[in-house]
């Protein structure tokens, strides 16, 4: 693994509302941290209901983790650019988080441990 990123079992139950809607919700979170920034909590995607994502065309890359692929989340009354990746076919050293989606801590959009 790379050296400034662990991954490990996020404790607990997970939540991602959008909308005043619940996205996500899992037992089965990972939490990335990497160096000093913010840890970043990866959920299942089997975990989301992907009917409120929609996949689009921005994509961004780390050396570290490889290529990422974003989606929206269409909420009743506005589409949330971006607001979620996934590293479809991540770098070896991390390769836990395949399967998985991050998504941003906006006010439209909240992660939670309950």
């Amino acid at each position: 693994m790379v050296d400034h990123i662990k991954i490990l079992k996020a404790k607990g139950i997970w939540t991602v509302r959008a909308g005043g809607a619940v996205i996500a919700e899992t037992k089965n979170a990972l939490e990335l941290r990497e160096g000093d920034r913010d840890a970043v909590i990866y959920i299942p995607q089997g975990d989301v209901a992907m009917a409120f994502l929609d996949k689009t065309a921005m994509t961004t890359h780390c050396p570290y983790k490889g290529d990422a692929n974003y989606f929206s989340v269409v909420t009743k009354s506005r589409t949330l650019e971006n607001v979620a990746w996934t590293y479809e076919d991540p770098n070896a050293a991390v390769a836990e988080i395949k399967g998985h989606l991050a998504f941003y801590q906006l006010p439209e959009v909240t992660i939670e441990q309950i």
